[in-house]
């Protein structure tokens, strides 16, 4: 299996170019030496490079999976027995072996903390505070750990400065829309074989995953409704020539129901009981409670798998709905997650934003910071350069005309 692992990492790498010339400054500089960084990700092979490339730079690296449906047990096997990687992941592992693995990789008190859904930051504020001493900082890469982080910050209890690398603009303009949008198709075609075109699909959220995942399934042909609760997005959403409403009024026509919110109960138990006979749910937000699937688990009258990835759940209204992959996120559990270019550039924001911490950590508060421009910049320009783009500049005179109110037309 590592033979197949091998290869994955490979291809990556091949195709994440951004990383490579970053990987380059990076081994000879070596801006993590004697630096430990334990790490929660999605453990494919898109992060199985990130990992590499942060060793890359001198950091002592321990990985954990931050979704129990999200590992490629082949990128695993291949970084333990290819590259000596203290990786701790398998795919299809229960809570309680979840937890033992985020807890095996802060067994090495780190120093710096990559984060994707903010479990590893919350066990460092409870069950292992006796870890978080000598934390200097971190990363978080999605919606819904910065919503945490913001939570603690809000509480005055967090206790090193965190990156939100969520909203970079290299990261959430590509990464959300780009990325999640493409990923979540995969993941959905791949575990239904269904067609698209035709269907009623509903997307429940419309942040840049939304948007994203909105309009790839209006580009397959379907007929897409957006459910909002914040009403400049829902404005937004209409003027982009989506349909618009409320989930328990479009759920009643919906073949498919796509989340990506980040927030709890999205489709909660009384939407399923009015939704379309054999509608088809999935979510595409990190944590698989944006679907009630627990509630569901527990009132249904049956249970049926009906494919690998797909059970049928019978509701004693008699009406019966399909959820893939016990609600957690289609794009992984489901899918090869994004794009390999798209983590390329997501990755390079998450390793300059380290290497940003390491150097900076001393005047930087408690607090959620946004990634600084100059990383985006960075990293925008690294993959206009990869691609063969080069941009104009302003000359002196228009320099000149830019910062001069006296100037006329």
């Amino acid at each position: 299996m590592s033979n197949e692992g091998q290869l994955r990492l490979d291809w990556a790498r091949e195709h994440m170019p951004v990383c490579s010339m970053i990987s380059e400054r990076f081994r000879k500089e070596k801006p993590f030496s004697g630096i430990r960084i334990s790490m929660a990700l999605h453990v494919e092979a898109k992060t199985g490079i990130l990992a590499l490339l942060m060793r890359e730079g001198g950091g002592e690296i321990s990985l954990a999976s931050c979704n129990p449906l999200s590992s490629d047990d082949s990128v695993v096997e291949a970084l333990r027995d290819n590259y000596h990687l203290d990786v701790h992941a398998k795919k299809g592992i229960d809570e309680e072996t979840y937890y033992r693995y985020l807890n095996s990789v802060l067994d090495i008190k780190p120093q710096l903390v990559v984060d994707d859904g903010g479990d590893l930051v919350k066990l460092l504020h409870t069950t292992r505070e006796e870890s978080s001493g000598e934390v200097i900082g971190g990363n978080e890469e999605t919606t819904t750990g910065v919503v945490r982080l913001r939570a603690m910050e809000r509480d005055g209890v967090l206790k090193f400065p965190m990156f939100n690398v969520n909203d970079a603009n290299m990261k959430h303009l590509f990464d959300n829309r780009y990325g999640t949008g493409q990923s979540t198709l995969d993941g959905f075609m791949h575990s239904t074989n269904l067609l698209i075109a035709g269907k009623n699909v509903v997307v429940a959220g419309y942040g840049y995953c939304g948007r994203g995942i909105a309009s790839r399934m209006r580009g397959m042909g379907g007929i897409v409704t957006v459910t909002e609760i914040d009403p400049v997005k829902a404005v937004e959403a209409r003027m982009d020539g989506f349909n618009v409403s409320t989930m328990n009024r479009a759920i009643r026509e919906a073949d498919i129901v796509v989340t990506a919110t980040g927030m709890k109960n999205v489709i909660s138990y009384d939407d399923m009981l009015v939704a379309k006979e054999g509608a088809v749910l999935c979510n595409s937000g990190h944590f698989n409670n944006e679907i009630a699937v627990g509630e569901l688990q527990r009132k249904a009258m049956s249970v049926k798998q009906v494919r690998n990835e797909v059970k049928r759940y019978r509701l004693d209204n008699g009406n019966s709905v399909d959820v893939i992959s016990d609600g957690r996120l289609v794009n992984l559990a489901s899918g090869q997650g994004h794009p390999v270019e798209i983590m390329d550039m997501s990755f390079a924001i998450q390793a300059l934003a380290a290497e940003y911490l390491v150097k900076h950590h001393g005047d930087m508060e408690s607090k959620v910071y946004e990634v600084p421009r100059e990383i985006d910049n960075e990293v925008a320009m690294i993959k206009l350069r990869s691609l063969g783009i080069k941009l104009d500049n302003l000359s002196s005179e228009q320099l000149e005309y830019m910062n001069s109110w006296k100037e006329g037309t």
